[in-house]
């Protein structure tokens, strides 16, 4: 046997099927969850997978306002961002963030399990996260995953 009779198989971006996951947070712990979900959306869970092309799929997050944390996390973390004027430093537990934007307690945490370049933009724009356990994809016709 040569070199060349053993080659690395590469996806290519059109021969990408794509399916759709909806998931149920309900009780689940954000980051175990987290992970799981983004491990779909890159598409690691497919014999396919290349790292340099989205393979993944789309993965709808029901009741995501029911999310929890372990240990004292709900009121001891903090959500940081920057205005961008002097003293803009904003933060935010995920107690309070539960209350305006809950949605955004689990997007946060996927966003930071992604490749942080265009290609992580590209695969958080496939998740869809909806409060309350009604969304909006049916036509898709979602198949339902346990993790």
């Amino acid at each position: 046997m040569d070199a060349n009779s053993f080659k690395t198989f590469s996806e290519k971006t059109e021969n990408v099927q794509r399916k759709w996951y909806v998931v149920d947070a309900e009780n689940q712990v954000v980051g175990r969850v987290a992970s799981k979900i983004a491990a779909i959306l890159r598409g690691k869970h497919k014999p396919s997978y290349t790292p340099h092309v989205d393979t993944g799929d789309f993965v709808i997050v029901i009741n995501a306002d029911k999310v929890r944390f372990t240990g004292k996390k709900e009121n001891v973390k903090q959500y940081l961002r920057y205005t961008g004027y002097p003293g803009g430093l904003r933060h935010r537990t995920p107690a309070e963030a539960r209350v305006k934007k809950p949605q955004q307690i689990l997007e946060h945490a996927v966003k930071g399990m992604l490749p942080k370049n265009s290609l992580g933009r590209k695969m958080f724009g496939k998740l869809k996260v909806v409060i309350g356990p009604e969304h909006e994809h049916q036509a898709q016709q979602p198949e339902v995953i346990t993790l």
